[in-house]
């Protein structure tokens, strides 16, 4: 009868994850996770958590909904991983209430910017092998960014080789626009391929011109040679 009772008054989502330590900070959850060679995030985080940790471990991933459980989540480390992958709602349910978050440091070219327009939180971007392109520009110009790392967002790589290893706000403020390029570029593609298309009806249509001239031409000679009639 104790053990049950035990159950019943232990409040459900306040125990920390075995790889985690779990402390108070003026009141406030924290859960630090920092080092501890964890490879996704853990599932069975204090759904009371206001901090967390998860820097400096082996994360390659952020998938939708990994975070939708912490309704109370104000800042968010996830620096010094080794994230690849972002996906569209891999924030989602935490997005109101997150202050900060943190995703410097990892190996991330490209994000949805569905992931973190919709974020008030304070961004850091820093020291990832970005691939400068519209998505980025979009959020470098609509998300709230830590004015102290913008510098740091560079570009690993680009349409043009000349933005190549430089800052991205420094592309911009140069008159770069990545969004005008692929419209561009879009509609080349599209004229293109009106071009291909009308070059194929003109072929067709002068093929068919001349089959049918040379068979009106057959047509002719056959009625010649036939005996003319008095």
């Amino acid at each position: 009868q104790a053990f049950f009772c035990l159950l019943l008054c232990v409040p459900w989502g306040s125990s920390c994850p075995p790889s985690c330590q779990c402390t108070e900070r003026a009141g406030a959850k924290a859960v630090l996770c920092s080092s501890r060679h964890l490879e996704e995030i853990p599932k069975d985080i204090p759904k009371d958590a206001v901090f967390l940790k998860l820097d400096a471990n082996s994360i390659t991933r952020i998938p939708s909904n990994a975070f939708r459980h912490l309704s109370h989540l104000e800042e968010l480390d996830l620096s010094r991983n080794a994230i690849e992958k972002i996906d569209r709602a891999a924030f989602r349910g935490v997005a109101a209430g997150l202050r900060t978050l943190d995703l410097s440091s990892n190996r991330i070219r490209s994000i949805p910017k569905e992931a973190l327009l919709a974020l008030n939180a304070k961004l850091r971007l820093a020291n990832n092998p970005w691939h400068c392109e519209c998505a980025l520009q979009e959020v470098l110009w609509e998300a709230r960014l830590d004015p102290d790392s913008i510098q740091d967002i560079t570009c690993h790589t680009a349409p043009r080789e000349e933005y190549v290893g430089k800052p991205l706000l420094q592309v911009l403020d140069a008159g770069v626009n990545f969004c005008s390029v692929r419209q561009r570029t879009t509609d080349v593609a599209m004229f293109i391929t009106m071009f291909g298309w009308f070059t194929m009806v003109i072929v067709y249509v002068i093929c068919y011109v001349r089959h049918n001239r040379e068979d009106t031409g057959k047509h002719v000679e056959y009625l010649k040679s036939l005996p003319s009639t008095q």
